[in-house]
């Protein structure tokens, strides 16, 4: 499998990459707000397989502090083949300049960024639009 790897918002169809979050399962994502956040993202991938989106994600960051690693998604079909990991790796070492990188992970997907060296956080907190749901989804903890 040739995939072919892109930086760039030049080619992104905001209505697939949509497609792409809905299928990881990673939720509904509008392409609108999809739009708003990865073009104000510093950094970002975007993988094809015979010119279709089959992974994404993208790094906020300011550019020399912190680098904050988000919406990292691989299509189904491709999950378990190693986009996920050459994802998160490529946007670490585009963040590499930071002097801390942090990512927000998927509740049980912990052992997976553990593998890429990434460390739990003892003073992590979140505010969230939606704190009710963030608790049930087990986001954030009372304590």
């Amino acid at each position: 499998m040739a995939l072919e790897w892109s930086y760039s918002l030049e080619r992104i169809e905001w209505e697939e990459l949509s497609r792409l979050y809905l299928a990881a399962p990673l939720g509904h994502k509008k392409s609108s707000d999809l739009e708003v956040v990865f073009s104000n993202s510093m950094f970002r991938c975007f993988v094809y397989d015979a010119g279709r989106l089959i992974g994404a994600g993208r790094a906020l960051a300011d550019g020399l502090d912190c680098s904050y690693i988000c919406d990292v998604a691989v299509h189904p079909d491709h999950q378990g083949s190693g986009i996920g990991k050459d994802i998160v790796s490529r946007l670490v070492d585009l963040s590499k300049d930071h002097k801390k990188i942090i990512l927000y992970a998927v509740p049980g997907k912990e052992p997976f960024y553990r593998k890429l060296g990434f460390k739990r956080m003892a003073t992590a907190m979140a505010i969230f639009a939606n704190q009710a749901q963030a608790l049930e989804r087990g986001l954030v903890n009372e304590t």
